[in-house]
C-alpha cells in the first residue's frame, strides 16, 4: 500500500517537472521567433505600467542587496536608459560612490594635526607677560622659536582664557576696579516717590560700597542746581570727618549731577566717575537699595507730603544701616545700635515707620476718606531727564521712560 502511494507522487512530480520544462522551452521559441517591434513595443507597455505603480504605490524598501545590484547594472547601461529604474540617476551615482568608499578601508586623519599643549602655555605667557604685542606679533615670536601657529589659532586661545586683543589686555575691567577699591567708593543715586496727591518727590541718597552705609541728603519735590550743589557740599563735610577718606564717587549721567556737583568732591580730592550709557548694573550697589527701601517699605505706606517721607526714609535708614545684614558683608549686620533694636521683622519695621511719622500725619490737613481713596500710578512725562525708580504702595518699584 505504501509503495504504491510513493510510485504515484513520484510520477506525478515527474510529470510536473516535465510540463515546465516544456512551457519554458515554448517561451524560448516564441521569444525568438518574435519581432524587434513586438519586443520594444512590450518593454513599452511594461514602463508604462511600472509609471502608472509608481504613481499609486508608497516608496518601496530598498536593501543593501537592491542597491548593489541596481548599481551594478547602472554601469553597463547607457544613461539615457536610467530612466526605467526606480530611483534617479543622482542616487544611483551615490550608492556608487559608497561602494568604492567602502573598498578603501585603511584609516585617514580627520584634520590638521593637533598642537601640543606647551605650545598654547606658551602663547598664553607671552600675552600676559606682553599685553601690547597683537596676534600677528606673537605668531612672528613664535616662527622665530620654530613653531608654526597660525593668528586665528592665538586668538581663539586667548579668548577662552579670557583675555582680549591687544590694548585691552591689560585694562582693569569694571568688576575689578569695584572689587579692588570698595573700601573707598561712594555711590549716588535719585529715585522718586508719589504722594497721595500725586505730587513727585526726590529723593537724593549716598551708600557706601565697602560698609554699605546709606546717607540720605535729602528730599525735594524740585531737585534744582542749587539745592543738588548744597546737599553734596553737606555730605562732604560729613566724609571729612573719617579716617579713611573717600576717593571715587560714581554717579550716573543724570542732568540733575551738574558740574557744581562733581567740583564739591574734586575739591576734596574725590573723583568722580560716570557710569556708560544706559547701564545701571555699573551702580547697582545704589540701584539695590532703591529697590530694598520700595519694596520693604514705601510700597506698603501712603506718603502724604515731603515732610512725611522725610520721616518715613530716616527711620529706615535708622533700620538698614546697623541691622541690616548684606551678602558682600558675609550676613553681618554693621552695628548692634539704633532706634529700631526690635523692629527686625518687615511688618513691625513698616508699623514703626508710620508710628515714627505721627507727627506729620497730625500736622497736616487731608480729607478724612483720603486713605481709601483710588490711588493710581501716574507715567512720567517724556520730557523728564531719564528713567528713576518710582515707588508706590503695593505696586512695587518700576522704571519710568
Amino acid at each position: 500500500m505504501e509503495l504504491g502511494r510513493s510510485r504515484y507522487v513520484g510520477g506525478v512530480v515527474l510529470v510536473s517537472l516535465c510540463y515546465v520544462l516544456v512551457r519554458w522551452l515554448l517561451q524560448f521559441v516564441v521569444l525568438r521567433a518574435r519581432s524587434k517591434e513586438l519586443k520594444e513595443l512590450e518593454i513599452v507597455v511594461l514602463r508604462h505600467e511600472l509609471a502608472i505603480l509608481r504613481r499609486k504605490a508608497r516608496r518601496p524598501a530598498i536593501t543593501a542587496v537592491d542597491r548593489l545590484f541596481l548599481s551594478a547594472a547602472s554601469r553597463f547601461l547607457p544613461g539615457a536608459r536610467w530612466r526605467s529604474f526606480i530611483v534617479t540617476p543622482t542616487t544611483l551615482l551615490r550608492w556608487h560612490r559608497r561602494l568604492v568608499v567602502k573598498r578603501w578601508t585603511f584609516a585617514r586623519p580627520v584634520g590638521r594635526p593637533p598642537l601640543r599643549r606647551e605650545i598654547q602655555d606658551l602663547v598664553l605667557r607671552l600675552a600676559r607677560d606682553n599685553p601690547r604685542w597683537g596676534y600677528p606679533r606673537i605668531v612672528g615670536e613664535l616662527k622665530g622659536l620654530g613653531v608654526t601657529v597660525s593668528a586665528t589659532t592665538v586668538r581663539a586661545w586667548l579668548r577662552a582664557a579670557g583675555l582680549g586683543p591687544a590694548g585691552k589686555r591689560g585694562e582693569m575691567t569694571w568688576r575689578e576696579f569695584v572689587r579692588a577699591h570698595r573700601q573707598s567708593l561712594l555711590a549716588v543715586d535719585f529715585f522718586t516717590v508719589e504722594t497721595i496727591w500725586l505730587q513727585r518727590l526726590y529723593v537724593l541718597l549716598f551708600i557706601e560700597l565697602g560698609s554699605r552705609r546709606v546717607h540720605v541728603a535729602g528730599c525735594t519735590p524740585n531737585p534744582s542746581t542749587v539745592w543738588v550743589v548744597e546737599q553734596a557740599r553737606h555730605l562732604s563735610w560729613t566724609l571729612a570727618e573719617r579716617a579713611d577718606p573717600m576717593r571715587f564717587l560714581i554717579r550716573d549721567r543724570d542732568r540733575k549731577f551738574t558740574d557744581g556737583f562733581d567740583d564739591v568732591f574734586r575739591s576734596d580730592g574725590i573723583e568722580v566717575v560716570r557710569t556708560p550709557f544706559r547701564a545701571p548694573q555699573a551702580n547697582g550697589v545704589a540701584e539695590r537699595f532703591v529697590r530694598t527701601v520700595c519694596r520693604g517699605c514705601l510700597d506698603w505706606l501712603l506718603v502724604l507730603n515731603q515732610q512725611h517721607l522725610e520721616r518715613i526714609v530716616a527711620v529706615f535708614v535708622d533700620h538698614y544701616n546697623p541691622h541690616r545684614p548684606h551678602r558682600a558683608l558675609s550676613l553681618v549686620p554693621l552695628s548692634q545700635g539704633g532706634l529700631l533694636q526690635r523692629c527686625r521683622h518687615p511688618v513691625m519695621l513698616v508699623f514703626c515707620a508710620v508710628i515714627a511719622s505721627a507727627v506729620s500725619f497730625t500736622s497736616t490737613s487731608w480729607p478724612r476718606n483720603a486713605v481709601s481713596a483710588p490711588y493710581r500710578r501716574v507715567d512720567r512725562p517724556p520730557s523728564a531727564s531719564r528713567s528713576k525708580a518710582v515707588c508706590g504702595p503695593q505696586g512695587g518699584s518700576s522704571r519710568l521712560g
